[in-house]
């Protein structure tokens, strides 16, 4: 699956989502910008509009504040960025990255065993 690239604004709205919820653009400007010296309404806007028309996000217009739901979960969108990384620097092919993440003992017991299971259910 294809999955396009997010900005790192664009991710840390969908890292709230994903966290949290449906979430307001008024919610996510708070938690994003907490400090911010002037009002960052216009930003917020912008980046759930091209999240909805990304088809990352759901705009529920049924409230008068609209509510905004992921509509790829987290493991979708890493899932597939890590196919166009593996597209982009290994023809395609997993293993290379399979292969680091063991031998640099990057995966946890848990993780190495749920590999086992994957790959004798397969």
């Amino acid at each position: 699956m294809t999955v396009p690239k997010l900005a790192n604004a664009e991710l840390a709205v969908m890292e709230r989502l994903w966290e949290e919820g449906n979430l307001t653009a008024r919610h996510l400007r708070e938690q994003l910008y907490p400090d911010a010296a002037h009002s960052m309404h216009g930003t917020i806007q912008r980046l759930l509009q091209r999240l909805e028309d990304k088809g990352f996000i759901h705009r529920d217009r049924d409230r008068a504040a609209h509510l905004f739901a992921a509509l790829i979960s987290r493991e979708a969108y890493a899932c597939g960025r890590l196919e166009a990384l593996a597209d982009q620097v290994t023809g395609g092919s997993l293993v290379p990255m399979i292969s680091h993440l063991v031998e640099e003992r990057k995966l946890s017991d848990a993780d190495m065993e749920r590999l086992r299971q994957l790959l004798e259910e397969r």
